[in-house]
């Protein structure tokens, strides 16, 4: 109901009205012979049927819900009801209700089927028992009702029925009281009964009841009167509605209270409301709504919504979204969010909508007040952040209290949007902010809301720090001083949102379990501040200008132009990782050069090259170096088997069994003096190859067996070698290869050449890099040679015939050809034995295709056929006269 407190609460009776008898219809009082003016003692003129003419046959003509009283000193209008149902007005109903005319020029007759006048008490009082209106005849029914007094006449009336739908007469007699003290609108209860003559229904027994009247809550149309005036103004400070009920106009008062919506009514304004009574039983309209203004007012508003082909309005004169429809906007460009925009409203089955809209300048709606003075509070209920159900009610649900100017506690609300960030806030929470006042309901609220230092003292929170290591859409990750792992973040986390994210920025935080996660275990990072540069420390310095000497490996944190070597003496600080608790050198300086040839110290010769990588044999021979060709200095293509090298242990330490190697670079031929051979030519087997032929062998180095022709079955001496004892780098040496070889001064075996037999085949196909040979070694399979084995890099064409040495590998099984020579050229290209097969199996049958000489060859003296001279031999070079 509406708020104005004149106005009672009611409960609908259960009825089925029909509204279209409630449409607003154009004011106009028929002027004719059945109308008839009552004036009223203070000269309000009220319209009325003057004539009521009761058949059952035609109860479509009764006045529905008509009340009138005259109006008072204290009411300055008279109050007028309509009451309207379908039953009523198309004359439906339980039972057939007759209507009865009032005549003030008259003995007051109730006009019936045939019946005869009552006897009216003239003094107008209902009380005297003595009445001559007879009702002996009625039939009691016994069960009482309750309803409205709906008109009252000289000596009777009419009541409206709560329960049903029905309009019964009753006289004066038949009221139990003073009848001086009975009102149009007044609650009554009765006993419904039968005219004993008619058969019609009447009421009898009434009497007055409690204000707590029933009335329907169906919406009447009407259109506004008088406009309210202010109470300072003069005049009335009611309005007045007008509507149109079977022909008959009725007025009802309204105030301010009773309007819904911050609007203004306007006259001539087409409006709907509900009709109420008051407690002392007068009637007025509540709960108005303005549905058709008659002078369209424009509103204001910011589009804050938009659809596929509609939207929503925030309106700036209340807090409330009005819907509109694209089709509304009345300019080319289309409306999109956070657009400023005027429009009017009208009311489409039964809600507002917004109308002939155009577009403001922008900044042209401001919905609030912001104050410029910053004020100082702490949080009381921070928003919940992720556990918000999925409608909430209230969008302010944050609460800040502060100190105002008298020194009095103050708590203001705050939204999701009032921050500066989407930073996470704690209970407890210190907060600067302003306070911005709604001009629509006056609400203040806090905004601009930013996080003060002191919080994290007040929280008591542990704070951790580190760097931006790694940086995505919309999140990344911190490098910690005190943690291993990298820890994730949200960008909203960072309290100063004005500041652009880089890597390498040095922050604070605070570590939480990231309940938004699928993964329970995993945290983030929330409440981030930056810090300035040089803030964050991941080591402690245990110990300062340490003095040492290199070993093998380059420290972290050296001067880039000044790298140390292996050997060179440093001066350093010690300092100890705040996340592990290990101990490092740091500011590594160097104070002294190593003695060491080219300060590098590690010399060796490449013994064997992979694809992308290869293998350093040491300048003890006693064991292989790793190396990438990202760490050789120089193009990885010119290096070859043997070559002669410098490097240093690389600082990844070593990968296995085997070290790394870096700065890798090649030394001039003869850098490394190798002990000569002193001994004569000898006979030998490969008892056991080089590691780089056989990578499951534990041992580097490979070793040879002196051979005795003698005595064979004794066991001679044996010698070790490496990839400098090889006569020819590329010779795959495998176990059992008979060699020939010598020994050097350090008993060695040196320039060792295998004893293999020499095979021989032709080149049958060349590839990139690689070819094969007419020498099936497997069922169906070419033998295999790679082209960095042909002899002096000479150039092959398929067919040239080449000799070669046939080599096993023991670990994979595989053939391939080594020491490949060029032979001879390929011959010269004879008819394909393809060819010739096929002319064997051509027919020579008649009716198979021929071929037909169609001109015969002539000389050129004209004569068949070539002359015998010219058939005639003759030397290179020379030509016959």
């Amino acid at each position: 109901m509406s708020s104005n407190p004149q106005w009672k609460s009611f409960q609908p009776p259960s009825m089925n009205s029909d509204t279209s008898i409630l449409d607003f219809k154009s004011l106009t009082i028929p002027n004719n012979s059945t109308t008839s003016n009552f004036h009223s003692s203070n000269g309000t003129n009220f319209n009325s049927s003057n004539h009521y003419q009761g058949a059952p046959s035609a109860p479509k003509d009764s006045p529905n819900n008509v009340y009138a009283s005259k109006a008072t000193s204290s009411n300055h209008y008279s109050n007028y009801n309509s009451y309207s149902s379908t039953n009523n007005a198309r004359g439906g109903g339980r039972f057939p209700i007759g209507t009865f005319t009032g005549n003030e020029g008259s003995n007051n007759v109730y006009n019936g089927d045939n019946i005869g006048s009552p006897p009216v008490n003239n003094s107008g009082s209902s009380n005297n028992t003595s009445s001559s209106y007879n009702d002996s005849a009625l039939s009691n029914q016994g069960t009482r009702e309750t309803g409205i007094i709906e008109k009252l006449l000289h000596s009777f009336g009419f009541i409206q029925c709560c329960e049903r739908q029905a309009r019964l007469f009753f006289h004066f007699s038949q009221f139990n009281g003073n009848i001086e003290h009975l009102k149009i609108g007044d609650p009554v209860e009765f006993e419904m009964t039968y005219d004993r003559r008619t058969g019609k229904p009447i009421a009898c027994d009434v009497t007055k009841i409690a204000p707590e009247v029933v009335l329907s809550e169906e919406r009447v149309t009407g259109a506004v009167t008088t406009e309210l005036r202010s109470e300072g103004s003069g005049g009335d400070t009611q309005g007045r509605i007008s509507y149109e009920n079977r022909g008959e106009c009725f007025f009802l008062p309204y105030n301010k209270d009773d309007v819904e919506g911050n609007v203004t009514l306007r006259s001539g304004d087409k409006v709907s409301f509900q009709i109420a009574t008051n407690q002392r039983g007068n009637l007025g309209a509540c709960h108005i709504r303005l549905e058709n203004p008659a002078h369209p007012v424009k509103y204001q508003g910011v589009v804050c919504s938009v659809k596929e082909s509609f939207g929503f309005i925030e309106r700036a004169d209340v807090v409330k979204e009005i819907f509109f429809h694209f089709s509304e906007a009345k300019m080319k460009d289309e409306l999109r969010l956070n657009d400023d925009v005027e429009f009017t409203i009208q009311t489409r089955n039964g809600k507002e909508v917004a109308c002939n809209i155009t577009k403001l300048d922008p900044g042209s709606v401001v919905f609030e007040d912001l104050s410029t003075e910053i004020v100082k509070g702490q949080v009381l209920k921070p928003l919940e952040r992720g556990q918000q159900p999925r409608h909430q009610n209230d969008p302010l649900p944050g609460r800040i209290r502060y100190r105002a100017p008298d020194h009095s506690e103050v708590e203001v609300p705050f939204g999701d949007k009032d921050q500066k960030g989407d930073f996470t806030l704690k209970h407890g929470d210190w907060v600067q902010f302003q306070i911005a006042t709604d001009r629509r309901d006056q609400l203040r609220r806090a905004t601009g809301i930013a996080l003060l230092d002191e919080s994290f003292l007040v929280s008591g929170e542990r704070r951790e720090q580190g760097v931006i290591a790694v940086l995505k859409t919309g999140f990344g990750f911190l490098r910690c001083v005190d943690r291993e792992a990298r820890l994730f973040f949200h960008f909203n986390e960072v309290l100063d949102v004005d500041r652009e994210i880089c890597v390498g920025d040095e922050v604070e935080f605070t570590v939480i379990q990231d309940q938004s996660s699928f993964s329970s275990s995993r945290q983030s990072a929330i409440r981030i501040k930056h810090l300035a540069p040089g803030t964050v420390q991941f080591e402690t310095v245990m110990e300062k200008n340490v003095i040492g000497v290199l070993p093998r490996q380059s420290p972290r944190n050296c001067d880039p132009k000044n790298l140390p070597r292996s050997g060179d003496k440093v001066e350093f600080n010690i300092c100890q990782i705040k996340r592990n608790k290990e101990l490092i050198a740091v500011d590594v300086q160097v104070v002294g050069k190593s003695q060491m040839k080219n300060g590098l110290g590690r010399q060796g010769f490449v013994a064997a090259l992979k694809d992308g990588f290869g293998f350093i044999e040491t300048i003890a021979h006693d064991r292989e170096v790793f190396f990438h060709f990202s760490n050789f200095e120089g193009e990885a293509n010119s290096l070859e088997l043997g070559v002669e090298v410098e490097y240093n242990l690389g600082t990844r330490g070593s990968s296995g069994s085997c070290l790394s190697a870096e700065n890798v670079h090649v030394l001039p031929k003869g850098t490394i003096e190798l002990p000569p051979a002193t001994g004569p030519l000898l006979d030998g087997i490969v008892v056991r190859p080089l590691r780089s032929v056989n990578p499951d062998q534990t041992q580097y180095a490979g070793l040879v067996q002196l051979a005795l022709v003698e005595e064979p079955e004794d066991k001679g001496a044996e010698y070790e070698f490496g990839i400098t004892g090889l006569a020819n780098k590329r010779e795959l040496l495998q176990a059992g290869d008979p060699v020939t070889f010598q020994v050097d001064s350090e008993n060695r075996a040196t320039n060792i050449m295998a004893v293999r037999k020499k095979r021989r085949a032709t080149v049958d196909a060349l590839k990139c890099g690689f070819g094969f040979l007419n020498f099936e070694v497997d069922e169906g399979k070419k033998l295999f040679f790679h082209m960095s084995e042909v002899k002096d890099n000479i150039s092959l064409q398929p067919g040239d015939q080449v000799e070669f040495v046939l080599v096993t590998n023991q670990r994979t099984g595989k053939s391939s050809a080594c020491n490949v020579t060029k032979v001879s050229d390929a011959p010269r290209q004879e008819r394909p034995e393809r060819l010739i097969s096929r002319l064997r199996t051509i027919s020579l049958e008649e009716s198979g295709p021929k071929l037909t000489v169609v001109r015969q060859p002539r000389g050129p003296d004209g004569t068949k056929g070539f002359d015998l001279d010219m058939r005639q031999p003759r030397a290179p070079g020379s030509v016959v006269e």
